[in-house]
């Protein structure tokens, strides 16, 4: 071990994922420990806030000592303790800050805040150990759609952001209706390579062209009177072929929209990332008009796309090496923007 050797222990708990990690200098992925909630929050068609903050406590404790146990390192070795503290559910949020604060004050190391989705985008360092800023990073997950000017290492400009629903939620909400359950994201990814994405023209929700923004909220609303439209005169809905068009219409929109932002900055390089980035279409699609562009695109590999506690402890890092710290008044902000300290 080499005493300029920098550790982070990193959590994650913003939503229904209990996650640590230990991460060496940013870009070694020592161990990454997920205990999903999948399972129990699908009972309920969606995240259940008080649930997820009760299974939090029962699984953290256990998640940082394996995350420890599978880096082999102590608690003394680490060099500074990392957690997400926005955006996010607040009890959950709560639970990992609390943790984090409690192991910060015992072991007298410092404590980094991390923004969570500073934190999706610092996934692609660990993908590419030679990826770095500038870029433009699209970033879609459950509860974001954000397009991001990565300057720096903890530099970010917002170029464009949902205006209503995030693209990950529309999946889910989208998935209800069809009857397919939750997590949407999958199930309508597995649905529409079973279906036609022409079968159906469901609207692009671009906003104004010049604009970066997203808003996903019509779209699903024409999804729905398709399905309200058809069922009422009795017509055959073909699932497989709705979950393709809607699919077909997400993508579109951010793909465009992450092109034209790069060509905006004079950018060739491109980033995916969050839970969204997990989509096959996507990642198919990006890749093909960044190639025709010249682009060159980073996409972490699926386990890096969902919440995880390695990509916190990524982004640490560089707070951390450029003088980032915060005291034990840290407190969970559920609405946190980018860029905010």
């Amino acid at each position: 071990m080499n005493e300029k050797d920098i550790f982070i222990l990193a959590i994650e708990s913003s939503c229904d994922e209990t996650a640590a990690s230990v991460v060496k200098n940013g870009r070694e992925v020592l161990s990454n420990v997920i205990s999903s909630q999948i399972d129990l929050h699908t009972l309920y068609g969606g995240v259940v806030p008080e649930i997820a903050s009760r299974k939090h406590i029962e699984n953290i404790d256990w998640v940082i000592k394996k995350a420890l146990s599978d880096a082999n390192m102590k608690k003394e070795d680490i060099t500074a303790i990392a957690v997400t503290y926005g955006p996010g559910l607040v009890g959950a949020l709560l639970v990992g800050l609390s943790e984090a604060k409690a192991l910060a004050y015992a072991l007298k190391k410092p404590l980094i805040g991390v923004h969570h989705i500073e934190g999706h985008i610092a996934a692609n360092y660990i993908e590419d150990i030679n990826f770095k800023p500038p870029f433009v990073a699209m970033v879609a997950s459950g509860g974001h759609s954000h397009l991001v000017y990565v300057s720096d290492y903890g530099k970010f400009e917002i170029m464009g952001k949902t205006r209503d629903d995030a693209a990950g939620e529309a999946f889910d909400k989208v998935a209800r209706a069809i009857g397919m359950g939750y997590p949407g994201g999958p199930k309508i990814d597995k649905a529409a390579k079973l279906g036609n994405e022409n079968a159906i023209e469901f609207p692009e929700p671009c906003l104004k062209e010049n604009s970066f923004d997203f808003s996903f909220s019509g779209l699903k609303s024409a999804v729905l009177n398709y399905l309200n439209k058809n069922q009422m005169q009795n017509i055959e809905i073909n699932e497989n072929d709705v979950a393709a068009s809607f699919q077909k219409s997400v993508v579109d929109v951010l793909v465009t929209k992450t092109i034209n932002a790069a060509k905006e900055k004079g950018i060739k390089k491109v980033a995916l990332a969050g839970g969204v980035a997990s989509n096959s279409a996507l990642r198919k699609r990006l890749k093909e008009e960044c190639e025709k562009e010249g682009f060159t695109l980073n996409i972490p590999s699926p386990i890096l796309c969902t919440d995880n506690a390695a990509m916190i402890g990524s982004a640490a890092y560089y707070e951390y090496i450029n003088g980032v710290t915060h005291d034990l008044s840290l407190n969970a902000i559920p609405g946190l923007k980018l860029g905010e300290k």
